[in-house]
């Protein structure tokens, strides 16, 4: 799940995104438009300033706009700098990989195939939406997961596994 913090930081990207190429955008009006607390906006910003996604200008006219394409910006980049690690164990994260404390080998871990399954699902997404899908909503591949198929092959080979 994201942060509050790293939805915040989305929803003032995507208004951003809108005003790319028209100048330095006001806190304050994005702060209206998209319902966030103002002191909590001006740290997200200064944050992804910071890590070279937004660029700022002082006095009058400033505000902060994007320093790069919307095109060239992901997802994965903005939660990674809101949020950190993307993985959900710190066991198959690319970029802050730390060994579970908890497990004694990850070779023999049951969990971990399902953990990089997650992150690798969860990055397909982030990292092929990029800050131009909010101007063109159409650009979202949509794919529907067959669950309900997935459960249904488990319960027979577990049914299997009790008859045998």
């Amino acid at each position: 799940m994201i942060s509050k913090k790293a939805k915040y930081a989305i929803k003032a990207l995507k208004v951003l995104t809108e005003e790319y190429g028209k100048g330095p955008v006001l806190i304050s009006y994005i702060s209206a438009k998209e319902n966030i607390p103002k002191k909590f906006l001006e740290a997200i910003l200064l944050e992804l300033r910071n890590h070279g996604i937004l660029q700022s200008q002082k006095g009058k006219g400033g505000g902060y706009l994007l320093r790069v394409d919307p095109a060239r910006v992901n997802l994965a980049q903005v939660l990674r700098v809101i949020d950190g690690p993307i993985a959900p164990t710190p066991c198959v994260s690319f970029n802050f990989y730390v060994k579970c404390d908890d497990c004694n080998d990850e070779v023999t871990c049951a969990l971990r195939p399902i953990m990089e399954r997650v992150r690798d699902a969860n990055l397909g997404v982030y990292e092929n939406t990029t800050l131009l899908t909010f101007q063109n909503p159409e650009l979202l591949e949509t794919k529907e997961i067959a669950i309900g198929a997935a459960t249904a092959q488990l319960a027979d080979a577990s049914a299997n596994k009790m008859t045998a």
